[in-house]
């Protein structure tokens, strides 16, 4: 919502039913938001903002936040996840509120009874993969798993999936001499990386498979679900970014998601797509062209939002592709 030329929250909502769009991201429990999707059906992860996790390390407070922004709306509105921060610096920042927040507020769930309806996870960057090629050996960087696996630990607790921001086009826009654009848009027409058994044609199963592995090497992650909280392609302000690459890149992911990776395969990949509109007031340039709507609520790309699933994610009908309509603050 960072732009001064978006539609309202209830035309929001009338536009993912319009698109059939069942899912959908919010990065903070902004209350109009939450009073428009009131009986609409769609599947939403609220986020805490990263600005609120100090505060939730404190009972009382995760225990005012679940009632203030959940129980008041449930089951009108239909939480799926809570994602308890977005991409925290294990370097710097809130980095040490966000297990207690996350305990807390799954606490707070279970108290209202809501455990088996809402997960609570937070939101990962790939950053913290100190090695991603190739992907079998996939693993965390060192100087984090002092933040990670305690994160990790709760979620395989808690029975709740990882939320991972994988973004292609930055790791080909940092290295486009190794990584071929076709690559990174899903047109590769042949394997371009082999590894052991595994043939891989797209870097987002790469990445993500890469992810999977470094789960494997963490203390009780090895089977814990990866839901894509973010992904996107921007359509100017860069290189690499244009409305061709950009379309190829959401028309294909929306298809892909459908099969799975390599390393599980034949199991729908729970997909969030960064992000619903462009927003005209962020900056730098680029950060202004990620959207799958123009901002007159036209959409930029053919995407077909909901199609038939491929297997199920926590014994639930998985979607497999949605939209988010916000960034992160």
């Amino acid at each position: 919502m960072v732009g001064n030329n978006l539609p309202s929250a209830p035309e929001v909502v009338a536009l993912y039913e319009q698109h059939n769009i069942r899912r959908m991201r919010l990065y903070d429990p902004n209350q109009a938001t939450l009073q428009a999707l009131r009986g609409s059906n769609i599947e939403v992860i609220v986020g805490v903002p990263n600005s609120d996790l100090q505060s939730l390390a404190n009972i009382d407070n995760a225990y005012s936040w679940v009632q203030n922004n959940i129980r008041n709306f449930w089951p009108s509105v239909n939480f799926r996840y809570i994602a308890v921060g977005n991409e925290v610096s294990p370097f710097w920042g809130p980095n040490q509120f966000v297990l207690p927040a996350l305990w807390n507020i799954h606490n707070a769930i279970v108290s209202a009874g809501l455990q088996d309806h809402i997960k609570v996870s937070t939101a990962i960057d790939m950053t913290l993969i100190g090695n991603s090629f190739p992907p079998s050996a996939g693993a965390f960087r060192d100087d984090i798993r002092w933040y990670l696996d305690p994160i990790v630990g709760f979620l395989a607790q808690t029975n709740a999936p990882l939320l991972a921001n994988i973004y292609t086009y930055f790791s080909y826009k940092g290295n486009p001499h190794d990584i071929q654009l076709p690559y990174a848009i899903f047109t590769a027409p042949n394997v371009v990386v082999q590894d052991g058994q595994f043939g891989y044609r797209n870097l987002f199963d790469a990445m993500l498979d890469a992810l999977y592995s470094a789960l494997g090497r963490v203390g009780g992650g090895s089977q814990l679900e990866v839901v894509v909280s973010e992904s996107g392609w921007p359509s100017a302000g860069d290189f690499g970014a244009s409305m061709d690459n950009a379309r190829s890149y959401y028309v294909n992911l929306v298809e892909h998601v459908k099969g799975g990776t390599p390393r599980r395969p034949n199991k729908a990949i729970e997909t969030y797509l960064f992000a619903m509109f462009d927003e005209d007031n962020k900056n730098p340039e680029i950060e202004r062209n990620f959207g799958v709507f123009y901002p007159n609520k036209q959409p930029k790309y053919p995407l077909n939002f909901w199609a038939e699933r491929v297997g199920d994610l926590h014994g639930e009908t998985n979607a497999t592709s949605t939209s988010r309509m916000w960034s992160e603050i």
